[in-house]
């Protein structure tokens, strides 16, 4: 299963994968999925908002326990960040049939659509839009880099971009939702397990910082009489390290966008994305107000015009204690050598679709260790024997939810 996943969409160049919302590795992406599905019985569906599920037993009785991920990739990301929640249930669901463990409740298996936000800037667009955490007016007006909206991706790739909005009638019949997803940070690592729960997702948010100055050439301009955007930006970039390190944050420009973008012009505007997340949401307002803070007086200095806008927010999320705790109680009986064992309960700053999801629904999350804490990367990883640990982890609490 895993063999066949790892060719769709990787990059021969990077060895990362492309494996963006609604283009054609999205496409065989889904594909697969719907194989995977029909080759176990599972009645296939994909909702309103692009998201797949995979059904065993009736989808309308209510109380259903639902696990998965997603398949979307970051540019040049890892082959584990959301496939390996995938892939985990479907071998999960194995693992039960091996067992004869009996479904006393509705089980599905999900695909959530564009939860990386790699094409068009907004992370988790599926689970947002069916919880009604983003608007079908919002949605339309999303564009790629290159111009193209929403609804056009949607709708070259066959699905009614008129049909999206929320879907709480859906969110009403699930009774608890797991999502695995490999550990993006090394606490497992350090603490030697295999297998972590989650507690929290940390506040967190995107911040767009437009700097306008003034397009010249780069041969003849003096630099007193430059009124050059870049140089803004690069004491924002080095101000949003220094305010992370104070207020104990985390801060990152990853992404920019210069105009005109040639190699002998001054640029008349750079266009930088900060990606900003804390521990709590004191941390969070303090490390993005530094930042702002300081480029505005940098701008002021400089003669550039700034605008600062944000494109996405995520407040703190406490994933459901009565389900969390279940779910290390099931993991703490998992046979005569683990008897009283603890797992380790571990916050990330990663979002994830079960966070977008546990407003409406009971969520909650296993962490499978990476060793060397690095994800979206082509250097992302996991052992096969942790990934099996994974799978009988989730197998054990799934049987522990749906199962008699």
């Amino acid at each position: 299963m895993w063999r066949s996943l790892l060719p769709i969409g990787r990059s021969d160049a990077s060895g990362g994968y492309r494996r963006y919302a609604w283009t054609g590795a999205d496409a065989e992406c889904r594909l697969w999925f719907r194989a995977q599905a029909e080759a176990r019985g599972l009645v296939t569906e994909t909702d309103r908002n692009g998201n797949q599920w995979a059904w065993l037993g009736d989808p309308l009785a209510g109380d259903a326990v639902v696990t998965g991920s997603h398949l979307d990739s970051v540019p040049d990301g890892g082959a584990f960040d959301g496939p390996l929640g995938v892939v985990s249930s479907f071998a999960a669901l194995d693992e039960l049939r091996r067992r004869r463990a009996v479904f006393t409740r509705p089980f599905a298996i999900t695909n959530f659509g564009d939860e990386e936000g790699a094409r068009f800037g907004l992370a988790c667009v599926g689970s947002r839009l069916a919880a009604g955490q983003l608007t079908a007016e919002d949605a339309h007006r999303l564009r790629d880099g290159d111009g193209v909206s929403l609804p056009q991706a949607m709708e070259a790739a066959g699905h009614d971009p008129d049909a999206i909005g929320p879907d709480p009638e859906r969110l009403a019949r699930i009774g608890a939702f797991v999502e695995l997803h490999v550990e993006q940070g090394r606490a497992l690592d350090l603490s030697g397990d295999p297998v972590g729960v989650a507690s929290a997702i940390w506040p967190h948010g995107r911040w767009r910082f437009d700097f306008r100055g003034e397009a010249n050439h780069a041969g003849t301009t003096r630099l007193a009489d430059r009124r050059d955007p870049m140089l803004t930006y690069a004491e924002t970039v080095l101000a949003a390290r220094r305010e992370a390190e104070l207020a104990g944050g985390l801060a990152t420009f990853g992404k920019i966008a210069v105009e005109p973008n040639g190699v002998n012009a001054i640029p008349s505007l750079v266009r930088g994305w900060l990606d900003s997340r804390a521990v709590d949401q004191a941390t969070l307002d303090a490390v993005v107000t530094g930042v702002e803070r300081a480029a505005r007086e940098h701008a002021e200095r400089a003669g550039i015009d700034l605008a600062v806008v944000r494109e996405s927010f995520s407040p703190v999320v406490e994933f459901q204690h009565a389900l969390r705790d279940e779910i290390r109680r099931l993991l703490g009986l998992r046979g005569p050598d683990d008897a009283g064992r603890t797992v380790p309960v571990l916050g990330t700053g990663a979002g994830h679709d079960a966070g977008i999801l546990s407003a409406s629904v009971p969520t909650a999350m296993l962490f499978v260790r990476n060793p060397t804490g690095i994800s979206h990367s082509p250097a992302e990883h996991a052992s096969e024997d942790d990934c099996v640990a994974g799978v009988e982890a989730l197998a054990d609490v799934l049987e522990g939810l749906a199962c008699s």
